[in-house]
């Protein structure tokens, strides 16, 4: 019996959130969907990541009307399918039982059939309520088992403490933590990690390489260890960008993987995942079966096409491949002969072979050439830009290699987390702080952000190597592990909106999640939604929206109150304000924290630089400030 193999596509959702920053609006998904429903994908992936927090943050559009509307136009042709962070959701802390059960229930009943379910630091417990509440509503589990990888220390960590790194946190020599380790992520930890999640009742299990870092010979290893050892499907996930992904997914089919993830044509190679069309050829030449209707492909990728280049402004490569229908156009001799080349090598495991000639076929079709940097960092390519991103903001782009540079002992001091969103997020985001502390003359860890303290303190779960206890008191103020409370969680607040109609912001369930699920980004969502739909029942604004529109554009120039004038605290960074924690009149001492700043995905506290009384308070939840404007005044 001939082998079969099963397409998850992932152009809708991981496809252009890599490749486009998550900008394809429900117009532009709307022009491929009906041939969609002719491609008979086993699956498609159209939702989750940073799919809900983007169409609203970026879009104006409803996420919840994202899936549904994919849907209705494919219907029950290809199980749609979803990503999202176990215990998190899409959220940087764990939430309550009954907020992942309230949104899978919703998930589903809009169309979902899978969630693939991951945890940022493989801890399993993490997962167990979205296997259950998935599972519990007729969908499908998909757990994945992160892939990554030890990290290697360019600098001796011992050295950073002269630097006032990690030791430089102590003083007595016996609490130093031993910087070299066994390895830790060996086949042995993957294969255990999967067993674990088919146990909790996995319908598959993936190998979810989210950097590109693994090599094929590490496929052709892993592949039938789970295939041998765990009787669920096994999905194999990577990305282009270090240049293994190709050689990859050939790997992972000749090795046995049931489902592989692909990208069409004109939106995959580079950051995004291996393009359909050459798996395709791979799969003729293996003779191995693939039920995927290729014309209606040809039909999609030409709307890409058009698309990608209205996407221009936000396409991180900006390098086309060059036109290609496998259906219809013949390959040239010599990338015929590469084709072959790749399958013969991977069949004996030749690495050096396999990946020479995959690059010549790449090379060939125009995809972009392998990231070195990101391969040499062995780091997600997601977490190099905002990286990079983050010290422009700082006007500090010189010290990007001393930030690379602390990656290693910054991970490893936070128990060696996976590098995956979030955790790669919160330790860039940190070796980024850290660097730009060294380099001012301040102690490594001065400004830690709040998920730095959170991941060390134990409150996203199990790290794979313990935390030292005296780094976590330095960090967190306890030597003790704590895990998060989900039972302290404080539910979003649902206020009134007098101005249009006297409605709550929040008008059903599937609003106040995402309310939960995206504090700061689905106030200023649902606050716009709410006042389209009450001008278009004919309501018009009263004095009271008007003021109430004109307080978010407060400025320091407004009229004075009476009084001294105060120190304003002004905003370090552009971010979104999430929480105001002070009311005008309040009594705050120096250090106090006044309000909560998200800047690059991660939660700063503003805090006072004086005792004083406030006097006022420029800005509200949901705003968006940029950096040096005013957010509190002191007095």
């Amino acid at each position: 019996m001939n082998q079969k193999l099963l397409i998850r596509d992932l152009t809708l959702r991981d496809g252009q959130q890599s490749a486009f920053a998550t900008r394809m609006n429900q117009s532009q998904v709307d022009r491929v969907l009906p041939y969609y429903k002719d491609a008979n994908f086993y699956a498609m992936e159209v939702w989750g990541g940073a799919v809900p927090d983007s169409v609203m943050r970026y879009l104006n559009e409803n996420p919840w009307d994202r899936l549904e509307k994919i849907h209705a136009a494919v219907g029950n042709v290809s199980k749609l399918t979803a990503l999202s962070r176990g215990r998190n959701l899409y959220g940087y802390a764990p939430y309550p039982d009954e907020i992942i059960d309230g949104f899978f229930k919703n998930a589903v009943a809009s169309g979902l059939n899978i969630m693939r379910i991951f945890d940022a630091l493989n801890d399993v417990d993490n997962i167990k309520s979205s296997v259950k509440s998935i599972k519990k509503y007729g969908g499908m589990a998909d757990c994945a088992v992160c892939y990554t990888v030890d990290p290697k220390y360019d600098d001796d960590p011992q050295e950073e403490t002269k630097k006032g790194g990690f030791l430089g946190l102590f003083s007595k020599k016996e609490e130093t933590p031993k910087p070299k380790h066994n390895p830790v992520f060996t086949d042995e930890y993957f294969l255990n990690k999967a067993k674990e999640m088919f146990a909790l009742g996995a319908d598959m299990i993936t190998i979810k390489d989210m950097s590109g870092l693994i090599p094929p010979s590490r496929v052709a290893a892993l592949i039938p260890l789970f295939k041998k050892h765990i009787n669920v499907p096994v999905d194999f996930h990577t990305h282009c960008t270090p240049g293994y992904g190709l050689a990859a997914v050939l790997t992972a089919i000749v090795y046995g993987a049931d489902i592989v993830d692909t990208v069409i044509w004109n939106f995959a190679g580079g950051p995004a995942a291996p393009a359909l069309e050459l798996i395709y050829i791979f799969c003729k030449k293996l003779g191995v079966e693939l039920d995927v209707n290729m014309e209606a492909v040809a039909k999609i990728n030409k709307e890409l096409f058009d698309i990608r280049k209205e996407l221009d402004p936000y396409d991180a490569v900006k390098q086309f491949p060059k036109p290609f229908n496998p259906l219809t156009d013949t390959l040239p001799a010599e990338i015929d002969r590469e084709f072959d080349k790749a399958i013969e090598a991977a069949k004996r495991n030749d690495e050096a072979a396999l990946l020479d000639a995959c690059h010549a076929i790449e090379t060939y079709f125009n995809f972009p050439k392998a990231d070195e940097r990101v391969k040499n960092a062995e780091i997600p390519g997601g977490m190099y830009t905002n990286m990079v991103a983050q010290l422009k903001q700082f006007n500090s782009l010189d010290i990007l290699d001393d930030a690379m540079k602390l990656i290693p002992s910054v991970r490893l001091d936070a128990g060696l987390p996976p590098l995956v969103t979030p955790t790669s997020q919160i330790v860039g985001a940190q070796a980024v702080s850290s660097a730009l502390n060294l380099k001012n003359g301040r102690p490594k860890y001065a400004n830690a952000s709040n998920q730095f303290v959170a991941l060390v303190k134990g409150e996203y779960g199990k790290t794979p190597v313990p935390v030292n206890p005296e780094f976590r008191l330095q960090i967190a103020g306890t030597r003790e592990e704590t895990p998060y409370d989900t039972s302290t969680y404080k539910s979003q607040d649902n206020p009134v909106l007098e101005e249009y109609g006297s409605v709550h912001l929040a008008k059903d369930e599937k609003d106040q999640l995402l309310l939960e699920l995206f504090p700061a980004v689905a106030t200023n969502f649902l606050r716009n939604l709410r006042k389209k739909e009450f001008e278009a029942n004919g309501g018009s604004h009263t004095q009271q929206s008007e003021q109430s529109q004109a307080s978010q554009q407060q400025h320091v120039q407004d009229a004075e109150p009476s009084g001294p004038k105060g120190q304003y605290i002004q905003s370090p960074m552009p971010g979104n304000i999430i929480e105001v924690l002070v009311k005008e009149g309040e009594t705050v001492k120096k250090g106090d924290n006044l309000l909560i700043l998200e800047a690059m995905k991660m939660e700063n506290d503003i805090t006072s630089e004086l005792s004083g009384t406030v006097r006022r308070i420029f800005v509200q939840a949901g705003d968006v400030v940029k950096e040096g404007v005013p957010l509190v005044e002191i007095v």
